[in-house]
């Protein structure tokens, strides 16, 4: 949608003013075809009221021969009512003030014909001997008068609404900037943020329930998960840049060493292969990074039976570690299958072991695959290990954490710290979830669940 020149403001004051108008104009047209009608029925009422009174005067004052119309038309009949009455398409018995342009057949009823309101009622006469008849009574009354009234309605109309739209458009430019008051607060403290980077200072109006106040809380609940974000991502980055760098300067120093002098052939394959450790640590650092940052997108969601996924994740544990219990457990679990990538859950359960079996020497190491039900399969490593403190176990997960306990020193050397975070981040892209329960002496247990069928939509990289 092409953005308008305009401000809020001004917008939401012009729209205001139209739709003021419009309400404005139907009122006033409603009112002029309202007033129409009502004053049309008062003056067919007077009619109708004077033919009532005329009625009887006629029938029995009126016969073929005798023309004794008296004062027929001058009691109880206002003065600007015409009356006439005539006997036949051309017989005229009374006329007061009567059009002598109205022929004197017009149709029965009640009508407008032209300039005047017209009622016309045929009348029974009282009979002479063997003669009856009919006369036609009819009531004329011009319109000029509400025809007068009806235009200088409508002129007021047209000299008061201009007026009202005025000032509807100077109340609504008011209350518009009234509104936009805590728009503009809201706006300020938002260039603030950006210029001082604080995501975590307060936005002003969040505390309320009204449409900005929603709005307003929910930036700040943004802001604040994109600092808690960027604050991660740093110490990711430090931490990658920690691990890389000790790497790299010891294959910097070794290369330096070799080509210091002139070395025997044994002496070279020695630094060769050390140099051949240092890469390939530097290679599952690098693999284990972008394990982290697959995009979800890339996803395939292929059926995967765990239980195979398992027994290649422990063939390959148990040739990493030929001397930990290893052991798999999948005898009342049944076929499980769950839909998501081979690969990167492969390397979950590969990670699970290789946590267990690296900071948990000596212990057994059991493998578990089970579906408990309610749509979720359950992969668990348990291990008879030292455990970890509590207070360790909302951390474990994070990339690069390295706790100090017990099963970092038991291990003698240190990983990366990235082997839970990708169980978790592969657990996240395949609409599951990592459980971690231990505690010292209690050994050290991890729970992989996934759901046997495909999360509705992609969700985001962790």
């Amino acid at each position: 949608m092409r953005a308008s020149g305009f401000s809020i403001r001004t917008r939401l004051a012009l729209l205001s003013g139209l739709a003021c108008a419009f309400v404005a104009i139907v009122l006033a047209l409603g009112l002029y075809l309202v007033a129409q009608g009502f004053v049309q029925q008062a003056q067919l009422a007077r009619l109708q009221s004077a033919a009532l009174v005329l009625q009887s005067r006629v029938q029995n004052n009126l016969t073929f021969n005798r023309y004794d119309v008296g004062d027929l038309t001058r009691r109880d009949v206002p003065a600007d009512i015409q009356v006439r009455v005539s006997l036949g398409p051309s017989t005229l018995i009374v006329s007061r003030q009567f059009p002598a342009d109205l022929p004197l057949n017009v149709d029965p009823g009640v009508y407008r014909l032209g300039d005047r309101y017209v009622l016309a009622q045929q009348l029974e006469l009282q009979p002479l001997g063997s003669q009856s008849g009919y006369a036609l009574l009819t009531l004329s009354l011009s319109s000029q008068g509400t025809d007068d009234a009806r235009w200088a309605f409508l002129r007021s109309i047209l000299v008061i609404l201009p007026v009202v739209l005025l000032l509807a458009s100077l109340a609504a430019w008011w209350a518009a900037g009234r509104m936009l008051r805590p728009l503009a607060a809201l706006e300020q403290e938002a260039r603030m943020i950006g210029e001082s980077g604080d995501l975590t200072r307060p936005l002003p109006g969040a505390s309320g329930r009204d449409e900005l106040s929603r709005l307003a809380a929910t930036l700040q609940a943004s802001f604040r998960q994109l600092d808690s974000t960027r604050s991660r991502e740093v110490q990711f980055l430090r931490s990658a840049a920690h691990d890389l760098r000790g790497p790299l300067a010891a294959l910097q120093t070794r290369v330096a060493l070799s080509l210091s002098r002139e070395r025997a052939p044994e002496r070279y394959r020695q630094d060769l292969s050390e140099i051949g450790l240092d890469i390939g640590r530097l290679s599952g650092l690098a693999e284990h990074l972008l394990l982290l940052a697959r995009n979800p997108q890339t996803l395939s969601r292929q059926p995967v039976s765990l239980q195979e996924v398992a027994a290649d994740a422990l063939d390959a544990a148990r040739s990493c570690f030929p001397d930990t219990d290893l052991d798999l457990d999948t005898a009342d679990a049944g076929p499980i299958t769950v839909p998501g990538d081979r690969l990167l859950l492969g390397q979950a359960v590969s990670n699970l072991l290789q946590n267990a079996a690296h900071h948990a020497p000596g212990s057994a190491v059991r493998l578990s695959v089970s579906r408990p039900g309610d749509g979720w399969a359950l992969l668990s490593v348990h291990d008879d290990g030292p455990g970890v403190e509590q207070a360790v176990l909302p951390r474990l997960g994070e990339a690069f954490y390295r706790p100090d306990g017990s099963r970092q020193v038991a291990a003698g050397e240190g990983g990366h710290g990235l082997g839970l975070a990708i169980v978790r981040h592969v657990a996240a892209l395949h609409g599951g979830h990592l459980e971690l329960e231990s505690g010292p002496g209690q050994g050290f247990t991890a729970r992989l669940s996934l759901p046997v069928a495909p999360p509705a939509l992609p969700l985001p990289a962790v």
